[in-house]
């Protein structure tokens, strides 16, 4: 997979995600309507059978979905029958209200499935499905698609946020190893400001209208591996206020790296300079050695095509490469706090096919076809997924961390509030780090 897939794909997921909270409202409002009349699944001849999917993948992602499913759905005599929309979230809606419904919708964000669920729409899935989620994911993946007791849906892949990137070469120089908690993180930090006399630390918030979810994203990931998980779920919510002592808890976690001059910007200027800076320039002073260490998702991989090393040549991302990348140490010693994205699949009927299809979807057989596609921009939460048969040793990574059984994952915390508290969030964080005090800034 090229770098700039990488970037695309996430990217593309980031703003659907925040287009995803304004269109629950909407979708709120479909129970009102006549019940859903049945499924647009097609019987052919010899019994062959079409399956209608709708979802938010266009272009060459939509390419690599025909391909995964293409083997299987030869051998099951079943089509699928994918369309694609960029503005999913604002017409799958319009589908619910209407009742202008395909078989199988993908979502890419829990509160829009939610919200559809709720409409009364959406089928539980069938108990080979349901068999096959539980099998294949964690629970607190099985969550994002359970409501009242229920299964209504599958996940389907995935994306990792919260990841430190460095030259390894520099820290076997340095004597500085892979941090295992957030405070020895901060330590390394300063081990390294002490050894080169400068700013090892650099981030950019700059994202025009959007600018500052970078420091969002950051905040999200400390407050998970900080607070744990049902504070995180409570203040995704609004019941646990920005106010509350574990957010103010976070807040100064992160102002420990962030506000703290000797540690950045490195490359850039001071620490109001982050805001200024635009997040995906990191890369570049990360390439050359005047960064040690950047926080920023799988993504930023993209952004190291167009860099060079301080030899002059394109840096290679691995292990032992010119630059690599760890997932962010928790806060508590032990614990594998990770924040990132996903996409769901949820049934609109019950009908045999569609039901075949949903199960197919949810299995190691899929998630393992899907990433082995040429070129795949996808990876999966999926036990069964083998990591090894992904090429990129990045993606890899992520997809073994997914995978461990000691991962506590969730959602980005602004992908999943409501578009205005985000928005108010991402100015905050901006404010906070212009020099605004903390109390006032939340």
């Amino acid at each position: 997979m090229t770098a700039q897939r990488v970037f695309s794909s996430n990217a593309r997921r980031r703003t659907l995600a925040a287009l995803a909270v304004t269109a629950v409202g909407t979708i709120a409002l479909a129970g009102c309507t006549t019940a859903n009349p049945g499924s647009t699944s097609t019987a052919g001849s010899s019994g062959h059978q079409t399956v209608t999917v709708y979802g938010p993948d266009t272009g060459t992602e939509a390419t690599e979905l025909n391909a995964s499913w293409a083997a299987w759905s030869k051998a099951n005599n079943i089509t699928i029958n994918y369309t694609g929309d960029g503005n999913f979230t604002t017409n799958i809606a319009t589908k619910i209200q209407g009742n202008d419904l395909p078989d199988i919708g993908m979502f890419p964000q829990p509160g829009l499935l939610n919200a559809a669920i709720q409409s009364g729409k959406v089928s539980t899935v069938g108990t080979a499905t349901e068999a096959s989620v539980k099998k294949n994911f964690s629970s607190d993946w099985q969550g994002y698609v359970t409501s009242g007791g229920k299964m209504y849906g599958t996940p389907l892949d995935a994306s990792v946020k919260g990841f430190i990137w460095y030259t390894p070469a520099d820290f076997t120089k340095w004597g500085v190893t892979i941090p295992k908690t957030y405070a020895d993180l901060v330590s390394d930090i300063g081990q390294i400001e002490a050894k080169t006399g400068t700013a090892p630390f650099c981030a950019g918030f700059n994202s025009g209208t959007a600018s500052g979810w970078p420091g969002a994203d950051f905040l999200a990931e400390v407050v998970l591996s900080s607070a744990g998980p049902t504070v995180y779920d409570s203040w995704v919510k609004g019941k646990t206020k920005f106010t509350d002592a574990a957010i103010d808890k976070a807040f100064t976690l992160l102002g420990q790296i962030l506000q703290n001059p000797k540690y950045v910007n490195a490359g850039f200027g001071n620490v109001a300079s982050i805001n200024s800076t635009a997040f995906g320039d990191v890369a570049a002073k990360v390439a050359n050695g005047s960064c040690a260490l950047t926080n920023q998702a799988t993504f930023l991989e993209a952004s190291f095509a167009t860099t060079k090393t301080a030899a002059g040549s394109v840096p290679k991302v691995g292990p032992s490469a010119d630059v690599w990348a760890f997932p962010l140490p928790s806060v508590k010693a032990g614990s594998n706090a990770v924040v990132g994205g996903g996409d769901f699949a949820a049934a609109f009927n019950s009908k045999a096919p569609t039901q075949q299809v949903m199960t197919y979807l949810s299995s190691a057989d899929w998630a393992n076809s899907l990433i082995t596609v040429t070129g795949a921009s996808f990876i999966s939460a999926n036990k069964g997924l083998d990591a090894s048969k992904e090429t990129d040793p990045l993606l890899q990574s992520a997809i073994k961390t997914l995978q461990s059984p000691t991962t506590t994952f969730r959602f980005g915390a602004d992908d999943a509030m409501p578009t205005v508290v985000e928005n108010a969030f991402w100015k905050g964080i901006v404010d906070w780090t212009n020099g605004m005090p903390q109390a006032q800034a939340e």
